[in-house]
């Protein structure tokens, strides 16, 4: 069996986009923002698991999970970006693969939005483009993964 599974967890208030803050997150709800990475990880020929929670332990537990079951990580940490060291010490300990996507471009928003510790465990960070940087996440994290097949036997 090859693992296929690449997680795309979201963190706390992803659930409300498309009525918080339209101004500068958009109207795409996350359901839409699923269908897209659904999407893009079929014509990839990759199965995708797609979470979101408002709870820290939670995106660590996942992270967890995704070690054992995963080739990679999409995360959109929100606000656990800048505060939260025990997620990122997850994604260290993962030895995955992992891109960091924000909606918003954190370098143009107030100064506590600019400083991401998950950063440190990303091998990217696509941010400002909206919605589209889920997909080129996912785009970004399969064409890392042809070139390292250490990790799984067969891909793509």
């Amino acid at each position: 069996m090859y693992l296929q599974d690449i997680y795309v967890l979201n963190g706390p208030n992803l659930n409300l986009l498309g009525k918080r803050e339209p101004h500068l997150y958009g109207h795409e709800t996350l359901a839409g923002i699923e269908k897209r990475c659904h999407r893009v990880c079929s014509s990839l020929g990759l199965d995708l698991i797609f979470r979101q929670t408002n709870h820290e332990g939670q995106l660590v537990d996942w992270v967890h999970e995704a070690r054992e079951h995963a080739i990679g990580i999409v995360i959109n940490p929100a606000g656990y970006s800048f505060t939260s060291v025990a997620l990122l010490d997850a994604l260290k300990a993962s030895e995955l693969p992992v891109v960091e996507v924000h909606i918003t471009n954190i370098h143009r928003r107030e100064s506590i939005y600019q400083k991401s510790l998950v950063s440190l465990a990303a091998l990217g960070v696509i941010c400002g483009v909206g919605p589209l940087g889920y997909e080129l996440a996912i785009t970004s994290l399969a064409d890392h993964l042809k070139s390292t097949p250490d990790r799984i036997a067969k891909i793509l």
